[in-house]
């Protein structure tokens, strides 16, 4: 195409030269194909979230959430069981780093109650690294792991801020629906550094957890319910856990 043009450009009589408004009407069209293009690969990296959500009950508020399941099918049903079976109750965040995540703790030495063997069984698990193209920006939940990409257990950061240097690097496997809120709330916790680590001074508690599903749930009134039964559960748990374990 190149080379035509040059030949052509040289023999062209005048009346096949553009007038500024072809030229500007044809730059135009190239921006705007250039925008539309740009558009459909950036809708198209951003994932359907399945109708099931969860949500975390802290000290400083509520935070729910989706699942990726076509992105991180694996590490979406493993996080589903791990609340199904309470396992994140009594729970806490290890590490607020404000802009940047709010990390979850492990849940085998992260929680104050302890746990069952059908607990411990599922927490001891390993999921391969579903890596992907989804972007690590705001709301978005992606999974702690040590050097090893195979190494991921239970441990997961809320990224408080865009960080495309994490993109690609850990497998996202779903994003805040609800409790930006809170997040805020989270970031003004007062912080020390540790190694790496940016760590709240005072414990930032997951008090307890559930989940239900968007197509088949609407009855707000029964999930406050369970909320309060939940929370008074929770509290329980912890008041046994200092007379017992102190």
């Amino acid at each position: 195409m190149c080379s035509n043009t040059h030949t052509d450009t040289q023999r062209a009589p005048t009346s096949t030269k553009m007038s500024g408004n072809q030229v500007i009407l044809i730059l135009i069209s190239m921006v705007c194909m250039g925008a539309f293009r740009g558009s459909i690969t950036a809708i198209a990296t951003v994932p359907e979230l399945g109708s099931a959500r969860v949500l975390f009950q802290t000290n400083y508020g509520d935070i729910e959430f989706g699942f990726y399941h076509s992105v991180a099918p694996k590490t979406v049903e493993h996080i589903f069981k791990l609340v199904r079976l309470g396992c994140y109750n009594t729970n806490h965040f290890f590490r607020v780093d404000k802009g940047f995540v709010a990390q979850v703790a492990d849940v085998a030495g992260g929680r104050t109650a302890p746990m069952n063997e059908v607990q411990k069984l599922e927490a001891e698990k390993t999921i391969v690294g579903e890596f992907s193209d989804v972007k690590h920006v705001r709301g978005i939940l992606s999974m702690g792991r040590y050097s090893d990409p195979d190494s991921a257990q239970s441990s997961f950061s809320i990224l408080l801020g865009d960080a495309p240097h994490l993109d690609g690097q850990y497998a996202i496997f779903g994003k805040v629906t609800k409790g930006d809120e809170t997040l805020r709330k989270l970031e003004e916790v007062p912080t020390r550094k540790e190694g790496i680590f940016v760590m709240p001074t005072e414990r930032i508690t997951i008090f307890s957890t559930y989940y239900y599903d968007t197509e088949t749930e609407s009855c707000e009134d029964d999930r406050l319910v369970l909320k309060r039964r939940l929370l008074a559960s929770a509290i329980e748990i912890e008041k046994q856990r200092m007379k017992c374990f102190p």
